[in-house]
């Protein structure tokens, strides 16, 4: 007999309210009993939210500049996108409406000192730099020098994982997230219960992790800072402190 993979919030919670041993063989989950799991289970989400390796996709939005010092991210906004914690990357085009667009890399300063450390924040010039200020509701992306009306700018964020809204929703997530969402919504209950955690569930819960930070890792290709590499190329000898090919 094959059995359904859980397709709805109230799948979820029912099966980890059993792992759990809150509910038995037969038994019904009360309003009450729904409901916090239900809670549970979007805050749960919220938390994975803030982990890289727990996003299955990196998504990149745009957003043609006008002139001005700054544009807001989240909801309504600029970047009319779900609020990101913060920008993964960020760059912005040149010639976006022609057949051969070209990219350029900004720096991203991830502290609100480094931007406030620039002297002239209205300088009009090739942009350099993004700053994003991770306000709430809507967040602040500042780009720098400001770029005009010629450049398009893009940022990539982490893809927002489903919040529910409804204990029947339809789950919309890779399927390998079902096992992870049960496993760590029955570690949420026995703290909520007052029950001892089975080391059995805790495993499960660590491997069903596990599983999900190797479907989701993508580890981009190492960059050197250009101060960092010297005017030589080549081997570095750590013996003789020098690189192979040019004067010790």
């Amino acid at each position: 007999m094959t059995v359904p993979t859980p397709q709805t919030p109230s799948d979820i919670i029912n099966l980890a309210l059993k792992t759990a041993n809150v509910l038995g063989v037969g038994q019904v989950a009360s309003a009450e009993d729904m409901n916090d799991s239900f809670n549970l289970l979007n805050m749960m989400l919220a938390q994975w939210q803030r982990r890289r390796y727990m996003i299955y996709q990196l998504i990149t939005v745009s957003k043609q500049a006008s002139g001005a010092i700054s544009y807001t991210v989240g909801p309504g906004g600029d970047f009319n996108i779900a609020r990101p914690a913060k920008l993964e990357f960020a760059y912005f085009r040149q010639n976006a409406n022609t057949p051969l667009p070209v990219s350029y890399p900004l720096e991203i300063l991830r502290a609100r000192e480094d931007y406030d450390r620039i002297s002239i924040k209205d300088l009009n010039a090739f942009p350099r730099y993004a700053f994003y200020d991770a306000g709430y509701p809507l967040a602040n992306l500042f780009v720098w020098p400001i770029p005009n009306n010629q450049y398009e700018i893009d940022i990539t964020v982490m893809q927002q994982l489903q919040q529910f809204q409804t204990i029947n929703d339809q789950i919309v997530l890779p399927p390998e997230y079902a096992a992870a969402m049960m496993w760590n919504l029955t570690l949420e209950l026995y703290a909520l219960y007052g029950l001892p955690i089975s080391p059995v569930v805790e495993k499960k819960a660590e491997a069903s992790m596990r599983i999900i930070e190797e479907s989701n890792a993508q580890i981009p290709l190492l960059q050197m800072p250009t101060a960092l590499r010297g005017q030589n190329s080549g081997t570095y000898n750590i013996y003789g402190d020098f690189v192979i090919g040019s004067s010790p």
